[in-house]
């Protein structure tokens, strides 16, 4: 199976709602509604499993039901952290995933990835084992030397950034968690799955991104959604 977790356990405080992000409506509909659909309409997941912040469980459930997301099937609570989040997601799958089951990690406020950069996150993952969304960085990156300047950069042909969503095979998934919450790696801080991996000894592989996929941190962020969404529904009509 591919079961996606959707962790949608944040508060949003930099969004400067009274609700978290992932509640607000853009278009009178939910930006995790967004998010839900996408993976909905996917053939290849079979399953949706959401991580939801403390006391909206209902919310979610109720707009589940009212936006057709048939493949929901588990809602589980969030953590005080990312991590925690996605460890609640992942231990909660303990009994229902097979080692060789894919799982898709992503974030409850990207609600614009693509059906190709799905497909790809699933393709690379059972080729090698796990698959991370990714794409080129095009700006320069340098060092702080004293706070006020810099005497080093780093090549930006090295680098890769990577975001949600990104696949594992349970077994790997599972273990790395257990191992990780344990001994304390990879698990503080802006840590997610990614860093997680790498800082347990894990290659990481890259699959395809796309520039559409940002996530909704500020209202300049949700602003974007909103052209976006605009722009889809004109090319629709004409």
């Amino acid at each position: 199976m591919n079961i996606a977790i959707i962790i949608a356990g944040g508060s949003g405080k930099r969004m400067g709602k009274d609700i978290p992000k992932q509640f607000i409506n853009v278009f009178d509909k939910p930006v995790l509604v967004y998010t839900l659909e996408n993976f909905q309409k996917h053939p290849q997941i079979d399953a949706i499993e959401l991580v939801c912040i403390q006391g909206w469980e209902d919310v979610a459930r109720a707009y589940a039901k009212q936006y057709g997301i048939t493949k929901l099937k588990w809602i589980v609570k969030g953590g005080n952290t990312g991590q925690e989040s996605i460890r609640n997601g992942v231990y909660n799958l303990e009994n229902i995933c097979s080692d060789d089951d894919t799982v898709i990690i992503h974030d409850g406020i990207r609600p614009l990835v693509d059906s190709a950069v799905l497909s790809d996150v699933i393709v690379k993952c059972k080729q090698y084992g796990n698959a991370v969304t990714s794409l080129p960085y095009n700006e320069q990156i340098f060092l702080i030397d004293d706070e006020i300047s810099t005497v080093k950069y780093i090549p930006r042909e090295t680098l890769r950034r990577v975001s949600t969503p990104q696949a594992y095979k349970f077994s790997k998934l599972d273990w790395a968690y257990h191992k990780a919450f344990k001994e304390e790696i990879g698990i503080y801080g802006s840590s997610y799955t990614n860093t997680m991996m790498v800082e347990l000894g894990e290659r990481l592989y890259f699959a395809e991104g796309s520039e559409r996929n940002i996530k909704l941190t500020t209202q300049e962020d949700l602003q974007l959604f909103k052209a976006y969404i605009l722009s889809e529904r004109n090319r629709w009509l004409d």
